[in-house]
């Protein structure tokens, strides 16, 4: 079924670009006011995304939950435990400096382009005092450290914020390890909840297709293929250095894993479609989860990788932050020393950790990194048009980088399973 899921994704998403393109070209978009009936048309579409994503946040907390203590306990100790969390984070830290100076190199690459190719920029500079509109305050490294506990799981679970389920979940799994026998009736509770939660996630993902179709129509039919022509460039640029970013990843997988690369490139393509084109990592990670199990990522492995990397392991993000930080600084013409762009990374490693749960995060923490350096926050007006169709790549390498981070933890912790190729045939459709 997957397969074939992963075709109908496909067509949704091609019919969603003709849909939402004719739309806008057949209501005058670009004038005022087509520009204000594309807007009326997008927002039904938006209905249909809409329901998708909250019928996706609706299993998120309770699967991360199930699933973690599950992989916990079946690891059998808090040394595994600490082992298996240690070599993720290593990982984490190692690709997310990739991350950075990858954006950084290929930033300086693209102007060395652009110049050369007379692409100079000629955009209308927002004035230097406008403000972008983001809650930069609720966004501090005091904050994080006493965020990450919480204060209540219900609310947590309520708010679907990862990282602190993620850290409930830990004492969960770790006591009924150290309990022992007396905690031995409830793993089979556990394990059916895992069941139960990833049986309806097959029942939701089967309105992938519409959602996918609805989302992008609904972008393109608002804001019309005219955005993605100022910024063309720009957005080329950055996409390439996703590409270049993507081959890196899977080059470091190949080192780790060998041959079986190719096969997870195959194995998360699903994965990788609904993140791209719902721009939603959540969207994702169900079947991500499933797909890196499928591959052959023990349960225990990736049931405790994936969360964690969603709030440690976000290369997409990464590579995005260096370089809308870089251009932004160069539309106001302000040149930066090497040793202030490297300070900017150093920045940006430490303050993007835990941007999961933040709305617009990446924008906040650019927002609050361009103060910094004296650059004007206004400089985000600038690329929040476009910022949309930017997402939907850095969220697929998102999952891409998580994945491959969960493959090379399984390596390490004594090797991969082998694959359920039966379970990725075509049984019946969606």
């Amino acid at each position: 079924m997957a397969k074939r899921l992963t075709y109908y994704i496909l067509f949704g998403l091609i019919a969603g670009i003709v849909v939402g393109w004719g739309i806008n070209v057949a209501v005058g978009g670009g004038t005022p006011a087509g520009d204000a009936r594309a807007a009326d048309i997008a927002s039904y579409f938006s209905i249909v995304t809409g329901v998708f994503l909250r019928l996706i946040k609706m299993i998120i907390a309770p699967l991360v939950f199930s699933t973690l203590v599950a992989g916990i306990v079946h690891m059998g100790d808090t040394r595994a435990l600490g082992r298996v969390g240690a070599k993720a984070l290593g990982w984490f830290l190692g690709a997310s400096l990739m991350s950075l100076t990858l954006g950084l190199i290929l930033y300086h690459l693209s102007a060395i382009v652009a110049d050369a190719a007379g692409l100079s920029l000629h955009l209308q500079l927002p004035e230097a005092t406008a403000s972008a509109g983001l809650d930069k305050a609720a966004f501090s490294l005091k904050d994080f450290v006493t965020h990450i506990i919480p204060a209540s799981m219900v609310e947590a679970m309520a708010t679907n914020e990862i990282l602190q389920i993620v850290i409930f979940s830990v004492f969960v799994g770790v006591a009924m390890t150290a309990v022992g026998d007396r905690a031995k009736p409830l793993v089979p509770v556990i394990e059916g909840i895992v069941a139960v939660m990833l049986q309806i996630t097959d029942y939701v993902m089967r309105f992938a297709p519409i959602a996918v179709f609805a989302a992008v129509a609904g972008t393109l039919a608002e804001r019309g293929p005219a955005i993605l022509g100022q910024l063309g460039f720009f957005m080329g640029s950055f996409y390439v250095a996703l590409a270049v970013l993507w081959c890196a990843l899977f080059g470091a997988a190949f080192l780790v894993i060998g041959a079986r690369t190719r096969d997870l490139i195959r194995y998360i393509r699903e994965p990788l479609l609904i993140g791209f084109s719902t721009a939603s990592s959540e969207a994702a990670f169900p079947r991500t989860l499933e797909a890196l199990e499928r591959f052959g990522v023990p349960p225990r492995i990736a049931s405790f990788v994936l969360p964690l990397g969603y709030s440690f392991n976000l290369d997409g993000s990464m590579i995005y932050m260096t370089f809308a930080s870089l251009f932004i600084a160069n539309a106001y013409h302000i040149d930066l020393s090497i040793g202030q762009q490297v300070t900017m990374l150093l920045v940006l490693m430490v303050t993007s950790k835990g941007i999961a749960g933040v709305p617009r995060a990446s924008l906040v923490v650019i927002a609050a990194t361009l103060s910094l350096f004296n650059i004007p926050e206004a400089g985000l007006l600038l690329i929040l048009a476009v910022d949309h169709f930017l997402d939907m790549g850095r969220t697929a390498t998102n999952v891409v980088g998580n994945a491959v981070a969960s493959a090379v933890v399984a390596k390490w912790e004594g090797g991969l399973e082998p694959p359920r190729a039966a379970e990725i045939e075509p049984s019946h459709a969606p």
